[in-house]
């Protein structure tokens, strides 16, 4: 079928900011101001994906496709003990964008703080992230829209990992400062949609999502300190960045074209700094 056939050209849509019906090629929202509410005919189209637009099956088998090519990468270097079966070896994790203060600041690989947040270091770490991604993403879609879920997303990832790979580098000598030599998995940008969802209760007025969220959010960073090898430098960055873009995406407004472009960047810029990490390594 032609790609074009998708467009509606015609007749009334449903808002994606709103939910009334507006025209397919009407400028702005009669309800909600948003501006071309039927996204050049698309909207229908888009829609089909589901409320997050499909960011939920990207994440999950965005992960899960770079989980396996690490494992395969260094085959020889998967760990099988205890909590960490089926974990892939550093260098893989390192070719594919591992961050932390050694691929920042020693190697220079600093759009690692991107790209680290699609990587996990075992089987039960990528099962407990992705549980918790399906759970807070269409939550956070939902109230924000997709697009400002996926600029949030995004942007707890690069606070998270750079807190992280700074504390790494900085504290590298203080024990109980010291952030991450490597650091890598979801639980930076998860903590961000937690982050924003406290927003979105407090300037909402709904206080069970803000304190719902807090909870959650308590609860993992406690228990950062109770498990080896969590990363709450990262959890903790993850959190402020999305509470602050949370804010300045301001959830009481409609979402904007300028929202799905950014979100598009966004998502590109995430798979090109994947792309370069494996091309920087395999070159040098």
């Amino acid at each position: 079928m032609p790609f074009m056939l998708f467009r509606k050209k015609t007749g009334s849509i449903i808002c994606p900011s709103c939910g009334n019906l507006v025209g397919a090629q009407d400028q702005e929202c009669w309800n909600c101001g948003r501006r071309n509410p039927g996204l050049w005919g698309f909207a229908p189209l888009l829609r089909r994906l589901g409320a997050d637009l499909g960011f939920v099956s990207i994440v999950t088998w965005g992960c899960a496709a770079l989980y396996a090519a690490t494992l395969l990468f260094d085959p020889q270097r998967i760990g099988m003990n205890g909590l960490d079966i089926l974990s892939p070896g550093s260098r893989s994790l390192l070719v594919f964008g591992a961050s932390g203060a050694i691929p920042v600041f020693a190697y220079g690989r600093w759009w690692t703080v991107l790209s680290a947040a699609w990587l996990h270091g075992s089987l039960l770490h990528i099962f407990f992230n992705m549980m918790w991604v399906r759970q807070l993403a269409p939550a956070t879609a939902e109230l924000y829209g997709a697009s400002r879920a996926v600029i949030i997303y995004t942007i707890a990832s690069i606070t998270g990992f750079l807190l992280s790979s700074s504390a790494g580098f900085f504290f590298a000598g203080t024990p109980l400062l010291r952030g991450a030599g490597f650091t890598l998995g979801a639980s930076a940008p998860i903590f961000g949609l937690l982050g924003a969802l406290v927003v979105y209760g407090r300037r909402g007025g709904s206080s069970h999502i803000s304190n719902q969220a807090m909870t959650y959010a308590i609860i993992l960073f406690v228990f950062g300190f109770i498990m080896p090898n969590i990363d709450n430098y990262a959890h903790l960055g993850g959190f402020l960045g999305g509470y602050a873009a949370a804010h300045l995406l301001n959830p009481m407004r409609p979402e904007r074209i300028s929202h799905l472009i950014a979100a598009i960047a966004c998502i590109a810029l995430t798979a090109l700094s994947i792309l370069a990490s494996f091309l920087t390594a395999v070159t040098a």
